[in-house]
């Protein structure tokens, strides 16, 4: 028995054999959860440049009433006004704007829960009354700041209040297109979310669909090696099924880990197996330097090297090998796991009526839950016997 490098494994697994043929079960979806962190992370930008929502409004406050002081300001270069005296007129209506917008949040508050119809009725109500009163305002004070100004009515009055009021259906417009935009965000990140819970979920029931299988085994073992009065054997398998139960309930599904720890792992469960199959189980491993510290799914390896055990090993007297080999190419981590049993019949159909072949079809799964498309699982019967099962992944470190 020879190893190399020990590492951290992911699900429980078990698959058929016997035949010769290739079939690759290359997933097609796309992860919720890269989906939500993408989100996330434009969510994340959006508040560091904004900040708070009190921090959005002023700086929407600012940036607004600033383009529209200017714009007074324009108009009164144009219309050739005594400029220093303007400026003292142009600060009176930029606070005002200020001012009368305050209202309107405070008003805007209430009627944006309400109906569709409440709201836009609250909208005009709003921005026709203050845009009269901004309006009314700004031609009584103005005369008085500024000397050559003349007091305006008619038809030139209205001209004044449709444009105040136009200013502010604008800030109105900008205001509840923030708080759409805002709303929008969280109900997609909720549905997100419980999306991502929802595949979490199913990652988890994977795995403790196959565990059992596992354990049961082990239990047994041990059951029958306190019968033959093998306390020493016993206690030394009761010692590493502890570690290794320890290391399956410290690792979520979802949780990624080096492929060093993840070969740890699958040392801790090889150990166990040792002690059952003793001289029948022989062990090959083949990591690469490049591939050590590359992530895959925790305890993605364990499962697949049960179902090899199951039915490679248990039902040859002579026992087999198993090998375990990675390395990366062109960014791809590639992992390979080859035994010498009799291969799988059928590759189409990976899942019999005896239930063998749960553990690729679980793996198969748990990897298009992570991944989406951006992987591939090859299954190939080995020349002469033995199953291979080839896992390509994009190598994140």
């Amino acid at each position: 028995m020879t190893k190399k490098n020990k590492n951290k494994v992911g699900d429980t697994l078990s698959p058929n054999h016997n035949a010769a043929s290739e079939i690759d079960l290359k997933q097609p979806t796309r992860s919720a959860a890269t989906s939500m962190e993408g989100r996330r992370g434009a969510m994340k930008l959006v508040e560091r440049f904004f900040g708070t929502k009190d921090r959005t409004f002023w700086t929407f406050q600012a940036a607004g009433w600033t383009g529209y002081a200017m714009l007074r300001t324009l108009q009164a270069v144009i219309n050739r006004e005594t400029f220093p005296e303007y400026l003292g007129f142009v600060v009176f209506v930029l606070l005002l704007g200020v001012g009368l917008s305050l209202v309107m949040r405070s008003i805007y508050r209430v009627v944006r829960n309400m109906s569709l119809a409440v709201t836009l009725l609250g909208i005009i109500v709003t921005c026709a009354g203050l845009g009269l009163v901004f309006s009314w305002a700004e031609l009584q004070v103005g005369p008085l700041l500024v000397q050559d100004m003349e007091l305006i009515g008619g038809i030139r009055l209205l001209g004044n209040a449709m444009f105040e009021i136009t200013v502010l259906l604008a800030w109105s417009a900008i205001y509840f297109g923030y708080h759409y935009y805002t709303s929008l965000q969280e109900q997609k990140e909720q549905v997100l979310t419980a999306t991502a819970m929802a595949h979490q979920a199913q990652l988890k029931m994977l795995r403790y669909q196959l565990n059992p299988h596992f354990l049961f085994n082990t239990l047994n073992a041990i059951s029958t090696l306190v019968l033959e009065k093998s306390e020493a054997d016993a206690n030394r398998m009761l010692t590493k099924l502890s570690s290794f139960l320890r290391y399956t309930l410290v690792n979520q599904p979802t949780q990624r880990v080096t492929l060093d720890q993840e070969m740890h792992a699958l040392g801790l469960y090889l150990d166990i197996e040792k002690v059952r199959f003793q001289d029948r189980l022989l062990l090959e491993f083949d990591i690469g330097e490049k591939a050590r510290d590359a992530l895959i799914p925790s305890l993605l390896l364990q499962p697949l090297i049960e179902n090899a055990i199951k039915y490679a090993i248990a039902p040859s007297i002579d026992g087999g090998t198993i090998k375990v080999s990675a390395d990366v190419d062109e960014g791809r981590l590639k992992v390979a796991l080859t035994d010498t049993g009799p291969g799988m019949e059928d590759l189409t159909n990976i899942v019999s009526k005896s239930g063998s072949g749960v553990g690729i079809a679980n793996t198969r799964e748990r990897l298009m839950q992570i991944y989406g498309d951006d992987h591939e699982i090859t299954l190939r019967n080995m020349d002469p016997t033995g199953l291979g099962i080839f896992i390509e992944l994009p190598c994140d470190r």
